[in-house]
């Protein structure tokens, strides 16, 4: 590191589209101690965050939701920074100062407006360097996004690393395929694999295997992606809870983009995640002595419909 940049905080940008698996590995990477002493910064676009209840090993956390840092966001992006660059400065020893900044973005965030932020900021481009943007790929489903979401390119293309996750559900030859598509998007960046967040083993493509066709996206894109909240109440029915969710990923299934969110079952506080129409295994989460604010709450992102027609729908399970 030269000496322009050695007194300045380290920033770690991680990206992915929605349910790429990015809170996953981060946590992994925060066991390892891999960013040594960190502030992570948690940017969900839905107003019931549940990705801080799992990133416990951080030093410090801090919660930015309901809004994206890459646009609505920015100025309390920025606010946060600047707060966390003076508190940096007043700490003399620097054994305790902190020494990274990881800002784990919305998967509607595009990392390039942060990397604007910072860049034309006449405070922040003194204090904060930018040490990497890390994006992470979902194996399964990064060609369909690929070829429908402007969005998705755009964050592959801003990526010093792609961590390509799920290669263990794909097929050798699809994985093979993504990943010389991704190279034709980010011929720079370094790409590794990982599952859980630890690191697998990434095969080097056969020189036959070809990318997908990279069609011209259309300058007007489809209906926005919106994060829409949904209280499911203080004492959620599983089983309704369920056959909801069931008939709303059958018969929306292809306008969600992501499901997430905390429920209290029978057997324990559940972390729930989909990514479009697959459901993951639910993960049972630590028992707390109080309720957290994002207990039987989940967050709905997707085009097409709005948090009205959601609370009703939900509503007629339940009648």
């Amino acid at each position: 590191m030269n000496k322009r940049t050695e007194n300045r905080l380290r920033l770690t940008v991680l990206g992915g589209f929605l349910g790429s698996g990015k809170t996953t590995w981060l946590r992994h990477q925060l066991h390892e101690k891999a960013f040594g002493r960190v502030h992570v910064i948690v940017n969900e676009a839905a107003e019931a965050p549940v990705d801080g209840v799992l990133l416990g090993a951080a030093d410090q956390i801090t919660l930015l939701a309901g809004v994206c840092a890459c646009c609505d966001g920015q100025q309390q992006l920025e606010t946060l920074l600047l707060g966390l660059c003076d508190d940096r400065s007043s700490i003399s020893d620097p054994t305790v100062r902190l020494e990274t900044i990881v800002l784990e973005t919305s998967g509607l965030a595009d990392p390039a407006e942060i990397l604007s932020l910072i860049q034309n900021h006449p405070i922040l481009v003194r204090q904060i360097v930018i040490a990497e943007i890390i994006v992470i790929v979902d194996a399964l489903n990064a060609v369909e996004q690929i070829q429908n979401e402007v969005l998705s390119r755009k964050q592959i293309e801003a990526a010093d690393r792609l961590i390509l996750t799920k290669t263990d559900l794909s097929t050798e030859q699809d994985t093979a395929c993504l990943g010389v598509t991704l190279r034709s998007i980010a011929p720079g960046a370094m790409q590794l694999a990982a599952s859980f967040g630890s690191p697998l083993v990434l095969r080097p493509p056969a020189q036959d295997v070809q990318g997908v066709a990279l069609v011209k996206l259309s300058d007007k894109e489809s209906d926005p992606i919106l994060a829409s909240r949904l209280d499911l109440g203080a004492k959620a029915d599983w089983t309704a809870f369920t056959v909801w969710l069931s008939a709303l990923l059958y018969a929306r299934g292809d306008q969600i983009v992501r499901i997430k969110g905390v429920v209290c079952t029978p057997a324990g506080r559940l972390l729930l995640q989909t990514v479009r129409k697959s459901v993951q295994s639910p993960e049972i989460l630590p028992d707390l002595n109080c309720p957290l604010e994002t207990d039987n709450t989940i967050a709905v992102i997707g085009r097409g419909f709005t948090q009205s027609q959601l609370a009703k729908s939900f509503a007629h399970f339940l009648a």
